[in-house]
């Protein structure tokens, strides 16, 4: 028999480490983590048998098996799930097949409390054993393999492991943990029959310890034992909601996802009538590690009567809600689906219309009765939320109305007004929403374009994530009223005006000298569209607007980073022909100094729009002459 040693990978190898010295407090997760993967292989031997019943073997009754060995401190996991190849153990046991690994362990600081809930964030599985245990042996066989088509696969929680090839009368897989000395108890009855009454009761098929028989007659020389189920084995949505607890859920939550951290909230709901489904969402209380990995495959558990279908139907749920976990049951669709038939069935698309709306009335409902879970849901995943209106059209209004924003009226950079916040702070007359797109919080809140708004106390959103630009360019409008970028198109708004400044000692409004316009539009001829007086600076000299349609600095300069074609938009210059700068340039009779100025003026409206200067240089020259001159 040869005996095959291998060194595991190298992040496995640190989260193997990291996993005896960092969950030290929560250990009793091991149990539940194993017979959450043996339930998994149950499933898809469900599964594949589908289309090969001789999978079965004559053993159709799915089960897990418990064996404790008190006096030798082992613990064994029996299934008859579907099994695994030589070559499915080397790469499910040997390796952590999970995008973003070495970039998660680089996170991890050495705090035990700290890495042990990025632990959770990240997934443990089947490393949880060496929890407990020192040494782990696995004996697989794969379902339709046969006898000596076996596996054993031996660690000691060491740099590496063992493969030999075995014999194996039954398919399936067990685990055999020999326990640590500080870990004797889980070899215990009462021990592991509270744990698993406590983690994996709601689990669909038994789960089964091994007792001594007490009907066994006195005289046998070998023990006798019989195996005596200890959960409800009844998959838990198919129960009526008022008969399963919130601890169940959350259990339940766990063991479809290995995670830690229990759910922020979940909706359990059973359809009947021309579709006839059942689903139980949650929302997760953080978010996983790879969330903004597009190559992850994730979605929703998919399961056709009762039948384990796929992992990961990501056909009922759009992107912007991909953080949703949870189960949906059909009884409309045919066992032999597949993902291409998914994607072309009127069933599935009214399912998915359906399951939507569920996840945002869930969500709309945590929002007004727990807006601290909310809180904690929108600093998780709300930058995948707004992905929302330009990917679902028909639901863009009630996605928006789950946005949150930092505005004028906030004091730190979190987001936390919606837009009906605003609507309810809105000044008598307003007639638009306002908003103002910039590289960061500090370039938000000191830009020139807040002036008018400041005087006015006019609220303004300020949308500084990447993101954010892209999002609001898809509502337009919400409940009725216009959604306006303060740097673009002319305000109209009558609660930014007052006529009364605009007035002279004689009643007449005050005009911007149309030379000085002509004069400044005759320099910056190649660069803006047109010069104006503006409406919109009280204390700064001039500023650029884009025209409403045009591309903001900010989004150029991602179309730029990604190496899309820009296009080319002249601005206009707007004025405050009530700034000192702007009445000594109009004094001004020299006519390459006046350019000079100009073009320093113009320069430091590109700055303040968040733009870079073509050539930075020259602006540095002009004004170190403009201070030299000065000090002169």
């Amino acid at each position: 028999m040869t005996v095959e040693t291998h060194g595991f990978q190298t992040e496995a190898k640190q989260l193997l480490h990291l996993m005896i010295h960092s969950l030290y407090s929560n250990r009793e997760i091991f149990l539940r983590e194993l017979i959450s993967n043996a339930s998994d292989a149950a499933d898809k031997l469900r599964f594949e048998a589908l289309s090969d019943n001789a999978l079965y073997d004559g053993d159709s009754d799915l089960q897990i098996k418990i064996d404790l060995d008190p006096d030798a401190g082992i613990i064994t996991l029996h299934d008859n799930g579907v099994g695994m190849s030589k070559e499915e153990v080397i790469e499910n046991l040997g390796t952590i097949a999970k995008s973003g690994t070495a970039q998660f362990l680089n996170t991890l600081s050495g705090d035990q409390r700290k890495d042990a809930q990025l632990i959770g964030q990240f997934g443990v599985g089947f490393y949880s054993a060496f929890i407990v245990a020192d040494k782990v042996v696995v004996e697989t066989r794969r379902a339709g393999a046969s006898d000596n088509q076996a596996v054993r696969w031996t660690c000691e929680g060491e740099a590496e492991y063992s493969i030999e090839d075995i014999e194996k009368p039954s398919r399936g897989t067990s685990i055999t943990l020999h326990l640590k000395d500080d870990a004797l108890e889980f070899a215990s009855q009462l021990r592991v029959h509270n744990i698993v009454k406590k983690y994996s009761d709601h689990i669909g098929i038994p789960v089964a310890i091994r007792k001594p028989d007490p009907d066994a007659e006195e005289n046998t020389e070998a023990p006798v034992y019989k195996y005596e189920v200890i959960n409800k084995a009844t998959a838990l949505w198919t129960r009526p909601r008022n008969q399963i607890t919130d601890e169940e859920y959350k259990e339940f939550y766990k063991h479809i996802t290995h995670d830690f951290v229990e759910p922020l909230v979940w909706s359990h709901n059973r359809v009947e009538g021309k579709l006839d489904y059942t689903s139980l969402l949650y929302v997760p209380g953080h978010a996983p590690f790879d969330l903004y990995n597009r190559d992850v495959a994730r979605g929703l558990k998919l399961y056709i009567q009762r039948t384990f279908i796929m992992d990961d139907a990501s056909q009922f749920l759009p992107s912007y809600l991909r953080f949703i976990r949870g189960v949906l049951d059909s009884n409309d669709l045919p066992l032999n689906v597949s993902r291409e038939i998914l994607q072309h069935s009127p069933a599935v698309d009214s399912i998915r219309s359906a399951l939507v709306k569920r996840v945002l009335d869930m969500l709309d409902k945590m929002a007004k009765e727990s807006p601290d879970d909310y809180d904690k849901m929108w600093k998780e995943f709300g930058t995948v939320l707004k992905e929302g209106p330009a990917e679902d059209y028909a639901n863009r209004e009630r996605i928006a109305g789950l946005l949150r924003f930092a505005t004028t009226k906030t004091e730190d950079e979190k987001e936390t007004t919606s837009l009906a916040d605003y609507l309810s702070r809105m000044k008598e007359g307003q007639e638009k929403i306002y908003y103002l797109v910039a590289d960061n919080m500090i370039a938000a809140r000191n830009s020139a374009y807040l002036e008018v708004f400041r005087k006015r106390n006019v609220e303004v959103l300020l949308l500084t994530e990447r993101l954010d630009e892209w999002t609001i360019s898809h509502i337009h409008e919400f409940e009725g009223k216009v959604l306006q970028d303060i740097a673009k198109g002319e305000l109209e708004d009558t609660i930014l005006t007052d006529d009364s400044e605009n007035k002279d000692s004689n009643g007449e409004k005050k005009q911007a000298s149309s030379e000085l316009i002509d004069k400044i539009a005759s320099c910056l001829s190649d660069k803006v569209e047109t010069v104006r007086e503006t409406r919109r600076l009280t204390d700064s000299p001039a500023c650029l607007v884009y025209a409403e349609d045009a591309l903001s600095p900010q989004m150029r300069k991602l179309m730029e980073a990604a190496g899309q074609p820009v296009p080319t938009d002249k601005p206009t210059l707007e004025i405050n022909v009530h700034h000192p700068l702007i009445n000594q340039l109009s004094k001004e009779e020299d006519t390459e100094r006046c350019a000079d100025l100009v073009s320093l003026l113009y320069d430091q409206a590109v700055l303040s729009a968040g733009d870079q200067l073509d050539n930075p240089s020259l602006f540095v020259r002009r004004l170190n002459q403009l201070l030299f001159e000065g000090a002169s």
